[in-house]
């Protein structure tokens, strides 16, 4: 079976953040990082050469893929932060939950489970932290440890 491709490197976050081009997003990167971090309790670790990852679990698909994959985190991407919340395509009611707080977030697009947001000041803070909490909530429940 063939390794995935974006895995945990050894690579700091915060070295890698203080990299990030320009300052706008370096300075974004910071604060979304200060966030997950309270949300979370976790240190991040890099996933590949731009995803910062919090916490990690194991997963098999109906295909019999297995997969160990971050629970929660963000790419502070040229164009737009790519933020990776999964818990709300994994659960109904998390879903549900997801909507009506994305219903209150600001200017933002999606992807399969993916948020993405161009700047920071385009969204609600409070509302992000609620977004990122309760997918981290849903993926604690829906894969404990």
């Amino acid at each position: 079976m063939a390794e995935p491709k974006t895995q945990v490197t050894g690579v700091d976050p915060a070295d890698f953040i203080a990299s990030v081009e320009p300052a706008r997003k370096r300075e974004e990167a910071e604060i979304l990082d200060a966030l997950f971090r309270k949300v979370t309790g976790e240190r991040p670790q890099m996933w590949g050469p731009s995803i910062i990852g919090y916490g990690a679990y194991d997963t098999t698909y109906e295909s019999g893929r297995e997969v160990h994959w971050m629970r929660s985190g963000f790419s502070p991407r040229k164009a737009k932060h790519s933020l990776y919340l999964m818990g709300g395509y994994c659960d109904a009611a998390t879903g549900k939950r997801r909507d009506a707080l994305l219903a209150k977030l600001g200017k933002y697009t999606t992807g399969k489970s993916c948020l993405y947001i161009n700047k920071l000041g385009d969204v609600e803070i409070a509302v992000l932290e609620e977004l990122i909490r309760n997918d981290w909530e849903a993926m604690a429940r829906l894969y404990p440890e």
